[in-house]
């Protein structure tokens, strides 16, 4: 029923995925996936869980917040042209755009400039589950369960064990602005909610349209006047400019379309999982890609992180076979 962000998949209510709500599930839709198809669905999110590496290689070329400036005016051009506007009010677009571009990437990016890891940027974020399921008892008076309450602790102490090792990569600035990243994905969960069933390309699409002028201003502001940011975008190199069309067209065009195409054919249920393994691809790309150092603490930090989301996600699944069982 709601959309989510382009970066990554997961949704309001339950914490799973975005797209298991978006479109309605095919009559007869199966439960056993082929393995041509679950390999379609391992790419998607190696695309999502690699994108933190190619952040980090167009940051090497331009301003963070005109990075994210250039990326979603990419997202929406021309894409915008060939997508009809999904029946929502203005405002709904306006919100979420503003909540995730002006929110959610450009506080990613300004912590990964040179104070974050991309492996550890793209578990950390992940505390929008967390934000997002207490903003949801806050804001609209849902009922907290006790696997939430376990899995929130699990998480929690995942970050702990992060904030306890800060060291020349990552800084106790970063974590907070990462935080602050997945907050504001977790606000921007709550406006998509409100948008209904829609397409998710189409909104994401037309959402990065309100993204891109308060960027645009907070780069003038921040980073230099037209001339500074017209020199970077001039002298960048094509592994820049690709790095920006990655994020767009492969994260969002691409990545949500192949997305919504997987869960038109076979059950949410047995779609959506797959989605946890999009840190595991963040952290793993980062270390073979980049070489980020991978010692005990991050493996430890990780898999309590990762045990905190599994059980969100997986646990009512199991409870409601469980239940059938007996």
């Amino acid at each position: 029923m709601r959309p989510t962000s382009a970066a990554s998949p997961w949704s309001s209510r339950e914490c799973a995925i975005s797209a298991t709500d978006t479109l309605p599930a095919a009559a007869g839709a199966r439960q056993v996936i082929s393995v041509n198809h679950l390999l379609l669905g391992l790419r998607v999110v190696a695309i999502w869980g690699s994108n933190f590496v190619v952040i980090k290689v167009a940051l090497a070329s331009f301003p963070p917040l005109l990075m994210a400036a250039l990326r979603f005016a990419s997202a929406t051009v021309p894409a915008i042209f060939f997508f009809k506007r999904p029946q929502v009010p203005w405002r709904n677009l306006a919100g979420y755009g503003l909540l995730i571009g002006g929110g959610q990437f450009s506080l990613l990016y300004l912590a990964m400039q040179s104070q974050i890891s991309p492996g550890l940027a793209s578990l950390v974020v992940q505390a929008q589950v967390l934000f997002t399921v207490g903003l949801a008892v806050v804001i609209e008076g849902e009922r907290v369960r006790l696997f939430q309450l376990v899995a929130a602790a699990l998480a929690i102490a995942g970050f702990a064990v992060i904030g306890l090792h800060t060291d020349g990569t990552t800084t106790w600035l970063g974590i907070v602005m990462v935080l602050g990243s997945g907050l504001c994905w977790a606000l921007g969960n709550l406006v998509g909610r409100q948008a209904g069933r829609v397409n998710m390309v189409a909104y994401m699409v037309w959402t990065s349209a309100f993204s891109v002028p308060p960027l645009v201003v907070l780069a003038l502001l921040a980073e230099g006047g037209p001339a500074v940011l017209w020199h970077a975008i001039s002298v960048a190199p094509p592994l820049a400019w690709g790095a920006i069309l990655w994020q767009s067209m492969a994260n969002t065009i691409l990545g949500y379309g192949l997305w919504a195409w997987l869960l038109v054919r076979y059950d949410a249920a047995t779609v959506t999982p797959l989605a946890l393994l999009v840190p595991v691809f963040g952290m793993g790309s980062s270390v073979a890609l980049l070489g980020e150092p991978f010692p005990v603490w991050k493996g430890t930090a990780m898999l309590l992180v990762m045990a905190g989301l599994s059980l969100n996600v997986l646990w009512p699944r199991v409870r409601k076979k469980l239940v059938k069982m007996a």
